[in-house]
């Protein structure tokens, strides 16, 4: 990793969010609508400007490890020192470098680098989040703490089992469902108001961060589909061009566990990178249904 690149990397930060000073600059209009990321951009050129205005910043991440090879051991924190003149902006980039030159044992997982692909979820100073998007806390007082997803099996380090989060998404069939062929006979069209039905919805990376962090889910892991299984469910019963939107409903709350363990804690809404909102989603879904049903039945639920 070339020194170039990586003053690179940060010129092209600072660019991105602005290059007046960082209190002067109160709002980024490239991303209105999308405050997390707003935040990240204002803490993103403030580690910026901190690390150009000193020689050298040793920043301490204690990160959790724990390998399978030897089970018996417990897990613990070890600390790694990275100095940030020479590293990219985001933990990943941390994560990456210690990886690269310090532990070579260090397991994450990663892949687009750009918040899209939801690999590098994890709990960073004790908020789920992906740490390509996490701009790296350039105060050096203080050690950034990071941990696997919470309440999740870990396999390795910060590498935790997702095989009955990814079953409960195939669960709730993420798919177009239609009963007819479409009218003009090649596709399945939909007004430019029904689409917009669909932002807030479709976004969802399937980081794990929000079901992570909703305590009715570390509850009922086994019932409770999640709120990212439930965000999903909602954009397809919200999709005009689905036919299925009642069935939808009925096997969700077959066992009305998978929907109604929601306690609207609103923790995922809060934890989520993308600024989404599936509280709002699993509370209309809940509203939907309840109006398809008989008084009688929704008194005694």
């Amino acid at each position: 990793m070339s020194k170039s690149w990586i003053r690179h990397g940060y010129n092209k930060v600072a660019s991105a969010v602005g290059k007046a000073d960082p209190k002067k600059q109160q709002d980024f209009p490239i991303l209105k609508g999308h405050p997390a990321a707003q935040v990240q951009a204002k803490e993103a050129l403030e580690t910026h400007e901190t690390v150009r205005s000193r020689n050298k910043v040793l920043k301490e991440f204690k990160i959790y490890r724990w390998i399978p090879d030897h089970p018996d051991n417990k897990p613990y924190l070890k600390s790694y020192f990275v100095n940030l003149n020479n590293c990219g902006p985001m933990v990943l980039d941390a994560l990456q470098k210690i990886k690269a030159e310090d532990d070579s044992t260090l397991s994450y997982r990663r892949s687009c680098r750009e918040g899209i692909c939801g690999s590098c979820a994890m709990n960073i100073d004790g908020t789920n989040t992906v740490a390509c998007l996490r701009p790296i806390d350039a105060d050096t007082s203080t050690a950034t703490t990071i941990t696997p997803l919470p309440h999740m099996f870990v396999i390795k380090d910060l590498v935790v089992d997702l095989t009955n989060f990814y079953q409960q998404y195939k669960l709730i069939e993420p798919w177009l469902k239609t009963k007819k062929p479409p009218e003009d006979g090649q596709e399945y069209k939909q007004s430019p108001a029904d689409r917009k039905k669909l932002d807030g919805l479709y976004e969802c990376i399937l980081c794990a961060c929000c079901s992570t962090s909703c305590p009715s889910y570390w509850w009922n892991p086994e019932e409770f589909l999640g709120p990212a299984a439930l965000l999903h469910s909602y954009r397809w019963i919200s999709d005009s061009r689905d036919q299925f939107t009642e069935e939808r409903l009925q096997a969700l709350t077959e066992d009305q566990k998978r929907l109604y363990r929601c306690n609207i804690i609103k923790n995922c809404t809060a934890t989520c990178p993308k600024s989404l909102n599936p509280a709002d989603a699993i509370q209309k879904m809940k509203t939907k249904h309840l109006f398809s049903q008989p008084v009688e039945v929704v008194g005694s639920m």
